[in-house]
């Protein structure tokens, strides 16, 4: 039985950056977008570990204004933002 680990999961919700830490067993995507949707208030928590409940999926939680979740082993450093086309272009001097 693996240990509990400390996660970082950061994701948008309406536009607005969000981040909380949680202790689990094991994480990957599908968790990272479930325990974002609990942290916004739409998931349910389980009261008990060996509770099932219906985890919220990617679409779901898109669909109630979650986006661009990730997540990461507490001490690591985030991943760094995608280059925008914006970030790209350069200004010219005007002559």
């Amino acid at each position: 039985m693996p240990a509990p680990q400390l996660y970082i999961i950061d994701y948008r919700l309406h536009d607005q950056q969000r981040s909380f830490i949680i202790r689990l067993e094991r994480m990957d995507n599908a968790e990272a977008w479930h325990w974002a949707s609990c942290d916004a208030g739409i998931g349910i928590i389980p009261k008990f570990g060996r509770e099932k409940i219906r985890k919220v999926s990617r679409p779901m939680a898109e669909r109630y204004g979650i986006s661009d979740v990730s997540w990461r082993l507490s001490g690591t450093r985030p991943a760094a933002p995608p280059v925008t086309e914006d970030d790209t272009q350069t200004t010219r001097p005007t002559v």
